[in-house]
């Protein structure tokens, strides 16, 4: 399984929010970024949490000088909206690039991305809320909502090529109370491809919450790294120590 650092930038700014709302300034992104690759992270994932907002994406310095410091994958996120979007996040050091307003809005890109760049690249995220007895997907970092069944919209994503799935649940973001484990099922359920999974760690202990999932691939920490909870160590010494193994069929 993955430890993925989930770094969401502001501007010039690590920010954190609680259920992608009320945004506070952490500090320089560089700094945590390399804070984590010290600590053992698998993969960093880099959020422009006001791209889509802005239509732009303001990550390319960060990125550039992550990539001279750090040797692990780099996913980048946010204001993606062309193949040209894309291709420049990628000489700048991005090694995947996450989607969804753009894809909300014309899911064809997720075909473009997938066939020019290859699925391996190309990782689909939806931003999850529950409305009555259903999860609907949002966009524009939850500021938006359609009317697209997540269940529904998981499978079209996957159909239409991408090679990985991000599943933030708006309810648990930045709560630390725990993952939506409802959620989880159900993606796991349908997903041919792999999962990683976001919002709501509380501890180094929701590790185990997984263990029986096939399709987890990776889960994405913020809150409990950023407020020095815990450590990416910590949470891999856990796993261990518990024989925590994750089976992935293709």
């Amino acid at each position: 399984m993955r430890i993925i650092s989930r770094l969401d930038i502001k501007g010039p700014n690590l920010i954190k929010g609680i259920q992608l709302e009320g945004l506070r300034v952490i500090g320089d992104p560089n700094h945590f970024a390399k804070k984590y690759f010290d600590e053992g992270a698998d993969e960093l994932l880099l959020i422009d949490c006001v791209a889509s907002l802005y239509g732009r994406n303001n990550l390319f310095d960060i990125i550039k000088q992550a990539s001279n410091e750090i040797f692990i994958p780099i996913t980048v996120g946010g204001g993606i909206r062309s193949i040209d979007d894309a291709e420049k996040l990628f000489l700048n050091g991005a090694d995947k690039i996450a989607i969804n307003s753009k894809a909300i809005v014309n899911p064809e890109i997720i075909n473009e991305l997938a066939k020019y760049f290859g699925s391996q690249a190309v990782v689909s995220s939806i931003q999850a809320k529950k409305v009555g007895d259903k999860w609907l997907a949002y966009y524009d970092n939850g500021r938006e909502r359609t009317e697209k069944n997540v269940a529904e919209w998981a499978k079209e994503v996957q159909d239409r090529g991408a090679g990985e799935i991000l599943i933030t649940s708006i309810d648990k973001e930045g709560t630390k109370k725990g993952y939506d484990m409802d959620l989880c099922e159900l993606i796991n359920s349908l997903s041919k491809i792999p999962v990683i999974y976001s919002g709501g760690m509380r501890s180094k202990i929701d590790i185990n919450l997984f263990k029986n999932f096939s399709k987890c691939d990776a889960v994405a920490v913020a809150s409990i790294l950023h407020y020095n909870d815990t450590t990416i160590q910590d949470i891999k010494n856990f796993a261990e120590q518990n024989n925590f193994k994750v089976r992935f069929d293709n």
